[in-house]
């Protein structure tokens, strides 16, 4: 399972986010984008959103914080 989380250093719903994987025992790649245009860049053009958390499992984008989501992605 590959998930990655583009993020800021300053969205609480990203450390929300994070927190929860954690929580279970699952890795991510996390991508800060205020560090990182590169990573901005494939946020928009995987979500077409500017706004923080874009969460991708497994080639499914959710954006924002959607724990229900998250859990039905992840098998949980």
């Amino acid at each position: 399972m590959e998930i990655k989380i583009y993020s800021t250093p300053t969205c609480p719903y990203c450390k929300m986010a994070k927190e929860y994987l954690s929580s279970k025992g699952i890795a991510y790649q996390d991508l800060d984008i205020s560090a990182n245009n590169v990573d901005k860049e494939e946020m928009l053009k995987v979500s077409g959103q500017m706004g923080v958390p874009v969460i991708v499992i497994n080639s499914e984008v959710i954006v924002g914080f959607d724990r229900a989501r998250i859990d039905s992605l992840i098998g949980k």
